[in-house]
């Protein structure tokens, strides 16, 4: 019974490699420096596994950005466009991830998704025609070599091939089985490289198949596993997460592999297949630590799970890479019967080591001590907000008034010019932003002297806003560290961490809050700078707050209660702040449910019967009982939601903005197809790279957006908040948006899309 994990947190204890990466970027550090830097953090990563008992370690888990982008440019997966670019070969895997604008060249990021059914967004591979698939990276081999030079023996990690073709883009009118037999040939040569490098295992990732595949998926995924394991070099593990392979299991033990990785927290049917039958010439490694999640592990219920796996070889794993949990607990500041109660990344380690003993009848007082945690309940139970959960009824999540009789009824009212410009919501939290913030949480300023230098900033951005002759302003956030932590520091029932940073793309982290106990508005939370806000101009100004599916699938959410419970108990409470915002004034509110996917079953058959059933209700239980004349806009971003169209109408908001300019506004023809009624903002440019659109760039998406939607039906905004740009690029991207959108409203030939929907 031994012990390894899927992948480990890269950006390190304190979030020094985003510092570092963000140096880099700034031209502070020079290439080999940032290279220098991370090849110590690996090292220290390694010998960290090492000194807890991790007995198999992975390598080639660390990314600089993101592990899809890493694969793809091992493989020379790189668009024409960058690839032909007069740059170093990082420059040119920055350009993929952020765009590059500069004397070489101009060139837009790849499209950004999320990575599967959390808060990691992964960069799109794209396959052109002229593609060809070589092995020119040498990433996964130096790193396999670096922990060698440490007397670490590790298991070098990629995307696997399956997977890699499942989440690609394709162009040019080319399909995945275009490139199978040289993306297979490309597998084979790094297989072989890795044998003469003295690799035993290899782990291949290959998440995609825990969704729902289809004859020809499985035929795909099969004919790239027979052809890869043909005289294979090394020993192949095929390492799956985020749900059961109930579509593929009989397919996946029958093939020339090794070892198989099954998730035993998310996989629902992964128990039952493997006591169908296991291989006795197969490795399982079985995911029974929680790697999304912050609890403690319940050691007597893992026991159980792991007695009932009738395989023969057993390695203890996490369910998924700990990429999606923070580094430690032992950073934190929590009481120790609090603390007591979760475990981070490096704890979790532990966890692995205490079940391996655990099953080899050692160390059995770990077992008591953990059981104790289990034993009392850990929250009181707060019995107002139950009694209003129980006392809702359907009405509660209905608005009197339909759409088409609000439409009208807030046309009147607004009375907005065609193609209005607005902002998702906040603008750039700059470094002096932050160092105010933080001079007052430490006391060295007073609570006066924060608010005055808050109400500066806002009365600037609000001036700007009117200058430059955007229709609905925002008071830009400045007060907030969070959207998601913001609400929480005024909800009862919440945690925060110190330090519980994890990677959400490249250089960004978030600190998930945790959900400790029921959840109730502890005090108004956004009133007064949205008042005061619109106190500022004539202008509507728009009341800005997180939805409750956000903030539950940006949290650390409770296992003691259902996800449906926690989200209708934060519903309940933003339903308060909204009413409030309403009676003081603000007569537009933006409610973003941004994350709305992100807990989405990865399978489809479950999606109206196991999330979209209570989540959808939770969105409108926050608006239902407004005004018709007080308009309700939401924003989703970075997640794919041409399939869930119709789930998405039925949130019942007025205005709705999406991620689009990533996706190339693919969106777009499924609203169409479904002639979604509600007025939408395709988001016109990317505000995670740090280019600046041209006028006549933003034209051109306008244009693109309006051969689809009827223009009275289109707003024009950035595809998401502005927090982590600079001010100049912000400034210059904007007065561009709102030039492009004058420029359109005076073009007859952009008003012929009325009678399309």
């Amino acid at each position: 019974m031994s012990t390894t994990i899927i992948g480990f947190p890269r950006i390190g204890e304190n979030r020094e490699l985003k510092f570092q990466t963000e140096k880099y970027f700034r031209n502070e550090i020079t290439e080999s420096q940032i290279l220098s830097f991370s090849k110590a953090l690996r090292k220290k990563h390694w010998r960290i596994l090492k000194e807890t008992q991790i007995e198999a370690i992975p390598s080639n888990d660390f990314s600089l950005y993101d592990q899809t982008l890493d694969t793809a440019f091992l493989l020379n997966i790189i668009p024409a466009e960058v690839a032909n670019l007069d740059l170093t070969p990082l420059e040119k895997y920055f350009a993929l991830a952020r765009g590059y604008q500069g004397a070489k060249g101009d060139v837009k990021a790849r499209p950004m998704k999320k990575w599967f059914n959390t808060n990691y967004h992964y960069l799109v591979p794209k396959f052109e025609k002229n593609t060809q698939i070589k092995v020119t990276g040498s990433k996964i081999f130096d790193e396999y070599q670096e922990a060698c030079e440490l007397g670490i023996q590790t298991r070098p990690v990629l995307i696997g091939p399956f997977t890699l073709l499942q989440l690609a883009e394709y162009a040019d009118n080319t399909s995945a089985k275009d490139f199978v037999d040289s993306l297979v040939d490309g597998y084979q040569d790094i297989l072989r490289k890795l044998e003469a490098l003295g690799a035993q295992w290899i782990q291949l990732d290959e998440p995609s198949l825990v969704k729902d595949l289809n004859t020809e998926e499985k035929q795909l995924f099969c004919n790239i596993y027979q052809r890869l394991t043909e005289n294979k070099a090394i020993n192949i593990l095929v390492q799956t997460y985020f749900g059961d392979v109930r579509d593929v299991y009989q397919e996946l033990i029958a093939l020339n592999i090794d070892g198989i990785g099954l998730d035993f927290v998310e996989g629902r049917q992964n128990l039952s297949l493997v006591k169908q039958g296991f291989p006795a010439d197969k490795t399982l490694f079985a995911g029974v630590v929680n790697g999304k999640n912050i609890w403690r592990n319940d050691y007597q219920k893992t026991l159980d799970i792991i007695k009932q796996i009738p395989a023969q070889n057993i390695v203890l794993n996490t369910s998924c890479s700990l990429l999606h949990v923070p580094y430690s607990v032992k950073n934190e500041v929590f009481a120790e019967n609090i603390k007591a109660h979760f475990a981070f990344a490096l704890e979790k380690l532990a966890e692995l080591t205490d079940l391996a003993q655990l099953v080899k009848g050692e160390n059995p007082q770990v077992l008591a001590s953990n059981q104790a945690l289990f034993t009392n309940e850990r929250v009181v139970r707060d019995e107002k907000v139950h009694q209003k959960l129980a006392q809702l009824t359907e009405a509660d999540f209905t608005r009197p008034d339909t759409f088409e009789v609000r439409e009208q009824i807030q046309k009147a009212k607004f009375q907005l010019p065609l193609l209005p410009t607005t902002t998702i919501g906040s603008f750039p939290q700059t470094k002096e932003v932050k160092q105010t913030r933080a001079k007052y949480k430490r006391n060295e300023i007073s609570k006066t002297q924060y608010h005055d230098y808050l109400a500066t900033r806002t009365k600037e951005w609000l001036k700007w806003q009117e200058e430059i002759g955007l229709d609905i302003l925002v008071h830009g956030e400045f007060e907030r560290n969070d959207m998601v932590e913001y609400f929480g520091q005024n909800l009862n029932g919440y945690l925060f961490s110190k330090n519980g940073w994890v990677q959400s793309y490249g250089t960004r982290g978030v600190k998930p809050p945790i959900i400790w106990g029921d959840i109730s508005r502890a005090q108004p939370i956004t009133v007064y700078w949205s008042k005061f806000a619109q106190a500022q101009t004539k202008k509507y100004v728009k009341g800005m707050l997180t939805g409750p599916v956000t903030i539950l699938n940006w949290s650390f959410p409770r296992e003691d209660i259902s996800l449906k419970e926690s989200t209708l108990q934060l519903a309940l409470a933003i339903q308060e702040e909204v009413l409030d915002l309403e009676a003081n004034g603000i007569e537009i509110i933006q409610i973003d449910e941004a994350a709305l996917r992100e807990k989405l079953p990865l399978r489809q058959s479950d999606w109206y019967t196991q999330y979209l059933d209570w989540a959808i209700p939770a969105f409108r239980l926050v608006h239902s009982k407004v005004k018709p004349t007080t308009q309700i806009h939401t924003h989703m971003c970075y997640s794919e939601f041409t399939d869930i169209i119709p789930a998405i109408e039925q949130m019942d908001a007025d205005v709705i903005s999406f991620e689009a300019s990533r996706s190339n506004l693919t969106i777009l023809d499924e609203l169409q197809a479904q002639h979604f009624k509600t007025q939408v903002g395709p988001g016109v440019y990317d505000i995670h790279s740090p280019r600046i659109p041209s006028v006549e760039e933003i034209e051109q998406t306008i244009k693109q957006i309006l051969a689809k939607v009827p223009i009275e039906k289109v707003w024009i905004n950035p595809d998401c908040g502005l927090k982590t740009r600079g001010e100049k690029e912000t400034k210059a991207s904007l007065v561009h948006l709102v030039q492009a959108a004058k420029n359109c409203r005076g073009s007859e030939s952009y008003g012929q899309t009325k009678s399309i929907l």
